[in-house]
């Protein structure tokens, strides 16, 4: 075993561990300020943390108004979040694994009456009430399943770093470069998603807020919704897979020179 064998080997197991680790870290932060949330009360906003797996609570441990408490820790800052986007007819959060199992439904479930042909709702005979239909959007159904498949993704990244290790082929190096990819995984899906989630205002809505037009979130930054002012930063997850990345291409180079190196002369 040469020393760049040894380099690339040793550099790719470093990366399959951090991506271990990535799976647990907060990768991206949003919070929301307003005059609603004074800054005594809320130092860092109204604020939830977004990881590979689901969205969660970002205010856990600061002080908060007795009505939003959700336990002695501090307010529920991801209910806080849904309600502020409910009058504006934004759809709920989909929170991934970090689902209430208390819940017959995810939170995110949307259903609406089944109704005749001239628009009236129709009665279940059996329960005297009417039927009800899940009329939730697919979008939102499909970036649940990936969220909640991010265990199996992850371990399967994992897997390819292991390949790409111990086996020689130079063909493999797309085994390092799949796993490199996670910060633009989430950037993406990320993006996507603010975007689906503005420019799709048809829950119900109310209020001063009724009249806000389909809008593209803030991805990265400071922004302005209504009273609201929005901050979008990377959290400490995010760097870890920057690093991930840069650990693999350079393992992925590595191994090229290592195995070209091996070849015999001809």
């Amino acid at each position: 075993m040469n020393n760049k064998t040894l380099s690339y080997r040793v550099l790719a197991g470093i990366a399959a561990i951090l991506i271990i680790v990535l799976y647990f870290a907060p990768i991206w932060w949003v919070a929301l300020q307003s005059i609603q949330y004074p800054k005594s009360m809320y130092p860092r906003g109204i604020r939830i943390d977004f990881k590979y797996n689901g969205v969660y609570n970002g205010c856990k441990g600061q002080k908060e108004r007795e009505e939003l408490a959700a336990d002695q820790q501090g307010a529920d800052c991801l209910r806080e979040m849904n309600a502020i986007n409910h009058f504006i007819g934004m759809y709920h959060i989909v929170q991934g694994v970090n689902r209430d199992n208390t819940r017959k439904y995810p939170i995110y479930y949307v259903f609406d009456t089944k109704k005749d042909a001239q628009g009236n709702e129709i009665i279940d005979p059996n329960t005297g009430k009417p039927i009800e239909v899940n009329v939730t959007p697919k979008a939102l159904i499909i970036l649940d399943y990936i969220m909640r498949s991010s265990p199996y993704l992850f371990a399967i990244f994992v897997i390819m770093v292991l390949v790409f290790m111990f086996t020689p082929k130079k063909k493999n190096w797309y085994f390092a470069i799949i796993p490199a990819l996670l910060p633009f995984y989430f950037l993406g899906v990320y993006s996507f998603y603010l975007g689906w989630y503005g420019h799709n205002l048809t829950m119900h809505g109310g209020g001063a807020f009724r009249g806000i037009k389909p809008f593209m979130p803030t991805v990265f930054g400071e922004g302005k919704v209504a009273q609201f002012t929005t901050r979008s930063y990377p959290d400490y997850g995010f760097f870890i897979a920057v690093a991930i990345l840069a650990l693999l291409v350079i393992a992925a180079l590595l191994k090229r020179k290592s195995l070209k190196e091996e070849e015999p002369e001809s």
